[in-house]
């Protein structure tokens, strides 16, 4: 599998999300790493060296980042993570049973935050269910699709919002990996988890009713 991971100004973010990913490596399940940074005047470019991943630079927006990415990965499936998941240990042995077993259908990890309580485990418990019920998980949960379904559906349009949402609508047969993708909960602890969540699902629903990925950005960044 090719991994590709979207990067702007995170360079705290990569290291830990690359040391979950060593196991795969060991397991000889990942062909190579592609990261793809939005112009980061950070340390991204280092990181990327160190530890012998392909590098990318254009524009920032996400949907346009892991386009890029995706263009330019060679593997038979593609991986893509935002740099502040971490998958669970055990995780290459899920996705190679689920390569094997999985007849070819497109997966995403089981979403957890890292923060405890309450309001955590409900919010990650709503977007499990959205994902199961709707198909519809977000950029955080991951995503493991055939390169070949990849391209039948256009890839990820290039926008800064929503790329995930609009990719997964494509996709048919999407199922939950029995894995953990642990993420980073600073925006939910910083905005308040109910405001964040509120928020998240009015970006969604705005989304749905045709509201331009632009707006909804400049709405999300205020």
């Amino acid at each position: 599998i090719s991994i590709v991971i979207p990067t702007l100004k995170s360079e705290a973010e990569p290291p830990r999300c690359l040391e979950a990913l060593m196991e795969g490596l060991a397991a000889g399940l990942i062909r190579e790493l592609v990261i793809s940074d939005g112009g980061s005047q950070d340390h991204t470019a280092t990181i990327a060296e160190e530890v012998g991943a392909e590098l990318l630079s254009g524009a920032p927006s996400r949907g346009g980042q892991l386009r890029r990415g995706c263009e330019a990965a060679q593997g038979d499936w593609l991986l893509m993570l935002h740099a502040d998941t971490r998958l669970s240990a055990g995780w290459s042995d899920e996705v190679s049973r689920h390569l094997e077993q999985g007849e070819g259908r497109p997966g995403y990890f089981r979403l957890a935050f890292r923060a405890r309580g309450l309001r955590p485990a409900l919010v990650a418990g709503w977007a499990n269910l959205r994902a199961r019920l709707f198909g519809l998980p977000y950029g955080d949960q991951g995503l493991l699709v055939r390169r070949s379904d990849y391209e039948a559906v256009g890839g990820y349009p290039d926008q800064p919002l929503m790329e995930d949402v609009a990719l997964s609508l494509r996709l048919k047969g999407l199922v939950e990996i029995p894995v953990q993708a642990q993420t980073s909960a600073a925006r939910y602890e910083r905005d308040g988890w109910l405001r964040r969540g509120a928020r998240n699902l009015w970006t969604l629903a705005r989304y749905a009713l045709g509201v331009s990925p632009e707006r909804l950005a400049r709405a999300y960044r205020k």
